[in-house]
Order: C-alpha cells, then sequence, then structure tokens
C-alpha cells in the first residue's frame, strides 16, 4: 500500500550535488546541510565519493563540446562530492531556488541569500548542483544510487 505522504503526486525527488570546493571546507559544507534541514527536505539517500573521471564525463555529457566541459569536468573529479537525494513537495524547483543562479555574479545579485550568491566562488566553483526536471531528477538519482527504486520508496520506505 502507497502511504499518502510518499506518493509521487505528495513528495518530489530531486538529486542535489555539493561540490569539491564546498566539500573540503567543513563549515561551508554543515551550512549547505543546515539549509537542506531548515527547509524541511527529507533526506532520502546520501554519500561522499569521489567521482571518477569516466563517470563524471558520462553525467555531463550533454555539455561536451562546450567552452566550460573540460574546466568543469577537471573540477567535479579534483576531490570529494556529496550526493543527496532529497524529497519535498516541490523538491526540484525549491532546491534550484535554494542554489540560486548557476552565475555567481548574477547569484549575488538577484538572490545573495542563496547558497551560490553567499558560498560561490565562481561559475564553475559554485558550490551546488540539483537536477532541472523529472526526469534529470530520476537519471540524476540512478547515476549516484544506482541500487536506489524511487517505485520502491514510494511504495514501502
Amino acid at each position: 500500500m502507497t502511504s499518502i505522504l510518499r506518493s509521487p503526486q505528495a513528495l518530489q525527488l530531486t538529486l542535489a550535488l555539493i561540490k569539491p570546493d564546498a566539500v573540503a571546507h567543513p563549515l561551508i559544507l554543515e551550512a549547505v546541510h543546515q539549509q537542506i534541514l531548515s527547509n524541511k527536505f527529507l533526506i532520502v539517500r546520501t554519500r561522499e565519493l569521489q567521482w571518477k573521471l569516466e563517470d563524471c564525463r558520462r553525467f555531463y555529457r550533454e555539455h561536451e563540446g562546450r567552452f566550460f566541459y573540460q574546466r568543469l569536468v577537471e573540477f567535479m573529479t579534483s576531490g570529494p562530492i556529496r550526493a543527496y537525494i532529497l524529497a519535498h513537495k516541490d523538491a526540484i524547483q525549491l532546491w534550484r531556488t535554494l542554489m540560486g543562479p548557476t552565475r555567481v555574479f548574477r547569484a549575488r545579485y538577484i538572490a545573495p541569500d542563496s547558497i551560490r550568491g553567499s558560498l560561490g566562488l565562481t561559475d564553475t566553483r559554485n558550490t551546488t548542483h540539483g537536477s532541472d526536471s523529472v526526469v534529470s531528477a530520476s537519471r540524476e538519482i540512478a547515476a549516484f544510487f544506482p541500487d536506489f527504486s524511487e517505485q520502491r520508496w514510494y511504495e514501502e520506505e
């Protein structure tokens, strides 16, 4: 039996990544974690890992050939990252709002209290990544949590 609180209509899942620039600094990592908690996200799964080059290239393949691709891949594999599966009524949009704009200069101007506005360093070293759609969230969650079943989670956990 599916719980009403965990039905796809009640809770949405998203992937949140904390990038190496934040994971390298415990106070920044804790500040981001507290933002997650204070915004009432349910942390479904979390793991810290050192991303392998090939896995990172596969994840960002849609950006291959763009001017920032190589810099992004090198940065994302430069140190540990933390991956979360987050659940909330509108998880994707809420996480994206908390992150703020991708470009740090824009985040500082438009959303200075956002994670990127307050903690981001550059457009690449901008602290976080988040899924941009339900389809992307499913694909990205599977990349970091291959044993996780969204259907099973909605039905059982």
